[in-house]
């Protein structure tokens, strides 16, 4: 949602893909001739196999079977008319078009950057990459956690700290993590946070936004003169600040430190290569943004925040951490360490509610460190300076004066007696972003991007010069040059050494390092190998012409903080985009800013909070959330102040009617919300979700609904048909938005008319309801760059391909249930006997008749080639299938013959037949290097480890490590790039 001076309306009604109503059905292209054909995997035949399979006639039999009539949607959606590839990129090209990619120095965390090609074209748009799903099952997610590993000891150099994560989402969300981390680690009472007023205004407002909730209270200041008379837990400083001053925070951070507080620097890690690391002068937690090491401006994302501190606080990290093992035969092995410290396991009591990493996004900055090593990466960081510092000097001749003589990229230009409006005027006429702080200064921040040509027009703009070249400068370049100093002294000089590890001196040519990445994205299972029947994750189609315009310079190259004039192009696909998933939804506005599936919930948890605030129910605090809940549900609820209250379910797996309404009349008065996953994270269309709705609104809460299954519903119902007042929407879900081997997402809420007054705003591009919340990610909306795909996605299918999509997303899942219930008990039906969208095997029995685990069965799978189900979750012991409609019924059978293949391995362990404890289970996945070995002492043979099945010989992946020993890694925490010879 936006509150905007620039009018896209009448732009976007004019555009030749918004019609004001869903064309006539003669009037649409056939599905078997448009891209739905495409997308969706069985063919028409395939389609009516399956069908005939369950016993039903139509697939429309199998909906009505399926999704309760009360809360069908009755009419077609009022979308687009589908459109073939060619056109809808000819569309979207008309619309990044009306962007204006203009020179932006406005900095504040942002920067243009060089992306080098071997980057992007064989991560950024490599299916490879970005298909990988969440790497849980690291045997089969090697390369891309050597990748992370790799992540985690470049910010550990830079920053000089003992241990980093993986990724957050961005700066000002890592910022206001550390926040909270600092606050849960107070051995005290206190509730006061101090956060200098030299740090960036957006991750100034987002740890504001964190901080209401919890009862913090934020005390924004000057830290020159903050004396620690109030007693805080923490602080957060900026490094250089966000005018580009560089302070020596020694001082402030003793006196901190004698204080009992905790201090977060937030700094940017190119100054790193050249300045003292936070960790060198007393730093507890750094954080910052890696964007400018080769991601996109992408107008505002997505980007990898970097989060790290002292090793003494690693249970209390929030978001992943890659640590090193080993695997069964004793080799180092990558995996994602101490997770139990996280949501999934501790739900309420966990350190965040943070569920993943911008994982895609992380591998490029990491590469950009790879690729360049400390001696490119400190000659980029000593061009930038040195640019700056022949700036600066040009400037003071020119007769401005400058903020501070200590500064690394950004300069406070004083503007005396010139108009702030004369000089912004003459710089966009040269198309040049210059960022002004009042009337009387303006910040210039240069990066990697910025040119000796650049110079020369800003020192055109500030002389006055009205045509380029027009009047001779009073100086030359190369004078200047020769009169600045381009070294740091004492204190902020850095001395030490980073980036000495092998993997960042070793890749330097662009054979090696695209040999590099092709050796780890081999060692990774994909989405271009076979599919990933994750429960609730959606892993579906990405397809080619959704991911082009990622990397168009129109929507790439644009700083989340450029004028809105700039952007007419994002504000129409916004606008589009906003109104097609309202219409999707049923809600009356949709705000595009949570920038993950987690963020989302948090916000629209944030919404109701305001909502019940602003008619003076504050005491409203009470969350109801069904114990089959996900993980973030429950921290999520903590986030926003709330208590949770857990509902039961029955033994359908529904919620437990009768228990919430004993609950909400017991909280009646205190009841904040009902937060429900529907279809329910059991995997059924619960009959009673409109009663549900209505026990929570007649008791004054609110209903919030995690949009983790929406791909059941788009086109056949709506949530805000049936009583939701608010849903996130996992875009990297539902809407095709790649899952990037563990991130990016965008998690935007639709809401309800009562509560569009409260969707998030922003303080440096106006956006939101009148009453809107604070900011909830950095940038205005989230992680922009990446809408494009899931607006190509709408164009491309259509409301009638989309309600296909649903449709045989519902029959492939129940296919499946019904193919592999001889074998699996299916947990969970509805009361037709068939499940939604996925479906639960029940694997608990085998542990007491064969010994065999559900981890086994995962394992067991790779020597398939397929990567597991969701895990132990939501029930402990079982595997949730999630087919998607992508997934051709050639694939189906595929997988189920694996899975009923595996089944008759057990039963040989339930039989005798073949020992309890060395078999083919216990043992995988296999690995060549363990199948080649001279001496073989199995019970089973090589062939029967490595050939189960007929595919395998014509399409093999090998895991590259065998089964990982995670209570060693656990023990034995390792989470930087080990030396070399261990790995000999």
């Amino acid at each position: 949602m936006r509150n905007l001076d620039v009018t896209v309306n009448d732009e976007v009604k004019a555009h030749p893909l918004i019609l004001d109503s869903q064309p006539s059905s003669d009037k649409l292209p056939a599905l078997s001739d448009s891209f739905t054909k495409r997308h969706i995997g069985p063919s028409a035949e395939e389609v009516q196999q399956m069908l005939d399979v369950l016993g039903l006639a139509t697939l429309e039999d199998l909906i009505d079977q399926t999704v309760p009539q009360a809360i069908r949607l009755t009419r077609p959606l009022q979308l687009p008319a589908q459109q073939s590839e060619y056109a809808a990129l000819r569309q979207l090209k008309e619309i990044a078009s009306k962007n204006q990619v203009f020179r932006s120095f406005i900095g504040m965390g942002y920067h243009d950057c060089i992306t080098p090609p071997v980057i992007q074209r064989n991560i950024l748009e490599n299916p490879g990459w970005y298909t990988a799903y969440t790497p849980y099952q690291a045997e089969i997610a090697q390369g891309r956690l050597e990748a992370l590993l790799n992540f985690q000891t470049m910010i550990i150099d830079l920053t000089g700290l003992e241990i980093a994560n993986a990724s957050l989402l961005d700066e000002g969300t890592a910022a206001a993590e550390a926040m909270s981390m600092s606050y849960g680690l107070c051995k005290t009472k206190r509730n006061a946070f101090f956060v200098s007023k030299a740090c960036h205004p957006q991750t100034i407002e987002v740890v504001q936004t964190r901080a209401k909730p919890l009862g913090i209270d934020v005390i924004v200041g000057d830290h020159q003169a903050f004396g620690f008379e109030q007693e805080v837990f923490g602080a957060l400083l900026q490094y250089p600040a966000t005018d580009g001053t560089i302070y020596d925070y020694r001082e402030f951070i003793e006196k901190a430190h004698e204080a009992g507080a905790l201090v977060t620097v937030a700094a940017d890690p190119l100054s790193l290569a050249l300045l003292t690391p936070p960790g060198e002068f007393g730093a507890d937690i750094a954080v910052g943004s890696t964007q400018r090491f080769g991601v996109p401006l992408g107008y505002g994302g997505p980007h990898a925040a970097y989060f790290a501190t002292r090793e003494a606080y690693k249970r209390n990290v929030p978001g992943r951490i890659v640590g090193v093992s080993k695997d069964a035969q004793g080799k180092p092995a990558l995996r994602l360490a101490l997770q139990t410290r996280e949501q999934h396991i501790r739900r309420d009591k966990a350190t965040s509610n943070i569920c993943t990493a911008q994982v895609l996004l992380a591998v490029m900055s990491s590469m950009y460190a790879v690729y360049h090593g400390s001696e490119g990466i400190k000659r980029i960081a000593q061009n930038v300076y040195s640019l700056a510092r022949i700036l600066a000097e040009g400037l003071k001749r020119l007769g401005y004066s400058i903020g501070s003589e200590v500064f690394f990229d950004t300069l406070r230009v004083e503007l005396g007696s010139k108009p702030l409006q004369e000089i912004l005027e003459a710089a966009q006429a040269r198309q040049i972003n210059l960022r002004s702080f009042d009337e009387t200064a303006i910040a210039i921040t240069l990066d990697e991007t910025t040119t000796v040509a650049d110079l020369i027009d800003l020192f055109e703009i500030f002389a006055g010069v009205g045509e380029q070249g027009a009047t001779p400068l009073p100086f030359t370049l190369e004078e200047l040059a020769s009169q600045v100093n381009t070294d740091f002294d004492e204190p902020f000089a850095r001395t030490s050494s980073y980036l000495s590890h092998r993997v960042f001196n070793r890749y330097h040519s662009e054979t090696e390092l695209l040999r590099y990445l092709n050796r780890l994205q081999a060692k990774d299972l994909s989405l271009t190998t076979s599919m990933i029947p994750l429960g609730s994750c959606t892993m579906k189609l990405n397809a080619t012409a959704q991911m082009m315009p990622v990397t168009w310079a129109e929507f790439g190259k644009i700083h989340p903080f450029a004028p809105l004039s700039q952007t007419r192009g994002y504000q129409v696909l916004f606008q589009q985009l906003e109104e097609w998933l309202a219409e999707i939804t049923g809600f009356a506005a949709i705000s595009l800013q949570p920038n993950a599936g987690s963020q989302g919930e948090y916000t629209g948890l944030l919404t109701i909070r305001q909502y019940h605030e602003s008619r003076g129910e504050a005491h409203r605090n009470i969350c109801l959330i069904p114990q089959s809940a996900h993980g973030t549900n429950p921290a999520s609820a903590v986030m926003c102040g709330m208590n949770v209250v857990a509902v039961a379910c029955d033994e359908m797996g529904n919620v437990d009617v009768e228990d919430l309404k004993a609950k909400a009349q017991k909280h009646g008065n205190e009841l904040a919300a009902l937060m429900v996953t529907y279809p329910s994270t059991h995997g059924v269309f619960e009959e009673q979700i409109r009663e549900i709705c209505e026990i929570v609104h007649t008791h004054g809460g609110q209903v919030y609904m995690d949009g983790a299954n929406m791909n059941a519903q788009v086109g056949l119902c709506r949530p805000g048909d049936f009583g939701a007042d608010v849903c996130h929407l996992n875009l990297h879900k539902t809407f095709c938005i790649p899952h990037g081997g563990g991130g990016p997402g965008m998690g935007p809420i639709g809401v309800m008319p009562h509560l569009m007054p409260f969707l998030p705003g922003h303080s440096v591009i106006p956006t939101g309801g009148k009453q809107g919340i604070g900011a909830v990610s950095a940038a205005p909306w989230g992680s922009a760059s990446i809408l494009p795909i899931s607006w190509m996605y709408i164009a491309l299918m259509g409301g009638a391909g989309l309600t296909e999509a649903t449709k045989v997303a519902i029959l492939n899942a129940n296919y499946i249930a019904s193919r592999l219930a001889p074998y699996y008990p299916i947990l969970y039906k509805g009361k037709t006997g068939l499940v939604a969208h996925e479906c639960i095997l029940d694997l608990r029995s085998l542990k007491k008749s064969a010994g065999i685990e559900v981890d086994d069965i995962a394992k067991r799978l790779m020597d398939y080639g397929f990567h597991a189900p969701t895990v132990s979750w939501p029930v402990a012991g079982t595997m949730m299938v999630e087919p998607t409609e992508s997934e051709s019924k050639e694939e189906l059978d595929r997988f189920c013959e694996a899975m009923i293949a595996i089944r008759k391995e057990i039963e040989e362990i339930e039989v005798g037949k073949v020992d309890a404890h060395d078999n083919v289970l216990k043992n995988a996945p296999h690995t060549a290097e363990a199948l080649l070995t001279s001496e073989w002492t199995h019970p089973y043979s090589r062939e029967q480890a490595a050939y189960p099945a007929p595919w395998t010989r014509e399409h093999k992946f090998w895991p590259v490590v065998g089964r990982i020993d995670n209570a060693f890694g656990d023990r034995n925490l390792v989470c930087s790039c080990l030396p070399m010879e261990a790995y000999t």
